[in-house]
């Protein structure tokens, strides 16, 4: 699945991971802190480079300076805190 947009309304762990994967330029299944700047651009919300190294620091558990899906579930968080997306069926993120 590609999105354009953020999907509105409820989505799944899986449907928000396939709008974040559009913002994956190295195509290695995780989402670095300049991935993730690009995709809050898309969203036109102020502060994206402050954000994302935020939310990249605080998501990265192992410290290797991307998020992959084993550490996704702070970045739903966050969606679902700051962006107003409700994730559903988290399942194995």
């Amino acid at each position: 699945m590609r999105y354009r947009a953020l999907p509105q309304g409820e989505v799944t762990a899986e449907e928000f991971w396939a709008w974040l994967g559009q913002y994956d330029a190295d195509h290695d299944s995780r989402i670095s802190r300049e991935e993730l700047q690009r995709a809050l651009r898309s969203l036109n919300l102020w502060f994206a480079s402050w954000k994302a190294r935020e939310r990249v620091q605080a998501a990265d558990a192992n410290r290797d300076g991307a998020v992959g899906k084993e550490e996704a579930g702070r970045l739903f968080a966050y969606a679902q805190r700051q962006l107003g997306s409700k994730i559903t069926q988290l399942g194995s993120y």
